[in-house]
């Protein structure tokens, strides 16, 4: 059970309305990587997670502190667009002062949503469920939710720098210094599951059923060997079991493919017959 309590989490008010700029944050309130998305993730790991109560108990702790970030960032929109009624647009064309302000507002701001919040990203996308990964292995998904707070916090600070708005920036500070928490957080409890179950996912699937002679093998299917360099080729493996090796343009071992006709009921394309034309010893 969820209960509200009607102060915000940390304080979301700008100096000055800036329609603009509103459309510019809902890229971290319904985007891919906003706080709907690390809300609704969290929360249904949380509670998917079987058997483990301490990571259950932390998924729904912080699930629950993104739905306060969610209110966070749809007040601050909703503030940043009081005073900036639909109709000021109209006079943009006599006044360039008020166009240079209004004229990158998303309309939908005060068409559909009357001057508030939409679960939309900056460019007026809905927000997709598809976003979220609840997949019931903790250490995979853990490490979606590392990149979820490491793309969140990157789009944050590059909103930090396209705003001077002093009440803006306040608010954006807390929410990037949350997300440097949590990414220590997701790296610490990634770092506590490896030591328990090693590095790859799963780990519990049996490496008889795995080619072995290309499991530890990198291979270069590109131009340049520039990447023989990096760690990923050389030395011992990241889970402690293999070996890295490199392989410049491997071999492609695979069969021809050659697929049958369709039957007639599908009335795909005829086989191609070859003619005299075609060729001559026919």
């Amino acid at each position: 059970m969820f209960s509200h309590i009607k102060d915000l989490q940390y304080n979301a008010k700008p100096s000055q309305p800036d329609p603009v700029y509103a459309k510019k944050l809902q890229e971290i309130l319904g985007g891919q990587f906003g706080e709907i998305s690390v809300m609704m993730q969290y929360l249904f790991q949380g509670w998917n997670c079987r058997g483990n109560s301490k990571y259950r108990d932390m998924l729904l702790d912080i699930g629950t502190e993104e739905i306060a970030h969610v209110e966070m960032i749809a007040t601050m929109i909703a503030q940043l667009l009081e005073g900036a009624p639909a109709h000021d647009q109209d006079q943009a064309a006599q006044d360039p002062v008020v166009e240079a302000v209004l004229g990158g507002m998303n309309p939908q701001h005060a068409v559909v949503n009357g001057l508030g919040a939409q679960p939309n990203d900056s460019a007026g996308y809905p927000w997709n469920a598809r976003y979220t990964i609840a997949s019931g292995n903790l250490l995979a998904d853990f490490r979606a939710n590392l990149n979820a707070e490491s793309q969140g916090r990157l789009q944050a600070v590059r909103l930090y720098e396209m705003t001077t708005d002093p009440g803006v920036r306040d608010m954006l500070s807390f929410l990037i210094a949350r997300d440097k928490m949590h990414q220590n957080q997701w790296m610490a409890a990634i770092e506590e599951l490896e030591q328990m179950e090693g590095a790859v996912v799963p780990n519990t699937f049996s490496p008889d059923h795995e080619r072995q002679d290309v499991a530890y093998t990198f291979m270069n299917f590109s131009e340049g060997e520039e990447s023989s360099q990096g760690r990923w080729a050389q030395g011992s493996s990241m889970d402690g079991k293999g070996t890295f090796s490199y392989v410049q343009n491997p071999d492609a071992v695979g069969q021809k493919p050659e697929l049958a006709p369709a039957p007639a009921f599908i009335h795909g394309t005829l086989p191609f017959t070859p003619s005299k034309d075609d060729d001559p010893q026919l």
